[in-house]
């Protein structure tokens, strides 16, 4: 019993002690010294990464389209959003579908087409530039970027072999939403943007037949040219003088004509046509270009932009 009694009032006594420490406003928090705090940095290392996208895996497969019944059946089988994902992929329109042709066709489809684009949502180097149209002759398709993020692409038809559309940087110069073909009058182009001046060569609606077949220019969907005649910017000219120059249009890459089409590789390799660091670092000297250029950043006088005119 004394034994219990004298449990008790240590009991109370630690209770006691516990409550005055715990309610001492006057507790004092020691800090690690700089010593300890590196060997706790070391223990619990904290690394600061950026964050990672992880890109959606897809599979494709190669259908050849033996027969006009079997092209009826494809129509037949997709919804028209999934059908024009297809079209899109192959760079071709509905109504060129022709028997004996190879389809590259996703095995999912997606509602949003960008998941299947060659170009990254993100280009680092274009960061700094308002808006931007890119043009993969390899590949077959544009893409558009506002400070570097990519907000649309599509599928092209470059110049076929004989009349190849040229490499290099340009600008969004005139446009019309209706156009005659300087080539044969019997070609009408919609929604015409010129981005070449003295060649004559533009994006425009017109047939893409799923490889390159125009004479130069670049054809479109007639959606895409819509948007891009809207979306962007003409030259600013005083007294027939460039003032400030439209929206960059960069084409780069090559089309090898001797090879099967780009597109079917995706289905071996769901990056195939993905931009290559050759195709990044002609963007990279294009981008240097874009800067050394005073007509990108503000008006010009006509004395300057005479001078300009006669370097370009």
């Amino acid at each position: 019993m004394k034994a219990l009694n004298i449990f008790k009032k240590l009991s109370l006594v630690c209770v006691g002690s516990a409550l005055f420490y715990s309610c001492n406003t006057n507790t004092q928090v020691v800090e690690p010294t700089a010593l300890q705090a590196e060997q706790i940095g070391m223990r619990n290392p904290v690394l600061k990464k950026d964050p990672k996208i992880f890109r959606k895996e897809i599979t494709y497969t190669i259908d050849t389209l033996k027969s006009r019944k079997h092209i009826d059946s494809l129509l037949n089988t997709y919804s028209e959003e999934q059908l024009k994902t297809i079209l899109t992929l192959n760079r071709i329109e509905k109504k060129r579908l022709r028997p004996q042709k190879a389809l590259v066709i996703p095995n999912c489809t997606a509602e949003d087409i960008k998941v299947y684009s060659p170009f990254p949502q993100n280009i680092s180097s274009l960061n700094c530039i308002p808006k931007t149209v890119l043009i993969s002759k390899r590949v077959q398709a544009f893409g558009l970027y506002e400070n570097g993020e990519l907000v649309k692409w599509g599928p092209v038809s470059t110049g076929k072999s004989s009349t190849r559309t040229p490499s290099g940087l340009n600008y969004g110069n005139y446009k019309a939403k209706r156009k005659v073909s300087t080539v044969d009058p019997s070609w009408i182009l919609p929604y015409y943007f010129n981005f070449m001046n003295f060649e004559g060569v533009g994006v425009h609606q017109y047939a893409l037949p799923g490889y390159p077949a125009s004479h130069g220019c670049v054809r479109l969907y007639m959606d895409d040219a819509k948007y891009i005649f809207d979306w962007a910017e003409m030259w600013e000219l005083k007294n027939s003088r460039i003032q400030r120059n439209g929206t960059p249009f960069m084409v780069f890459g090559e089309y090898d004509y001797d090879a099967e089409k780009p597109w079917l590789n995706l289905a071996q390799n769901m990056k195939a046509n993905d931009l290559t660091q050759e195709e990044l670092d002609t963007l990279e000297k294009y981008v240097e270009q874009y800067q050394a250029d005073p007509r990108n950043f503000h008006h010009l006088e006509n004395s300057e932009s005479e001078s300009l005119l006669a370097k370009a």
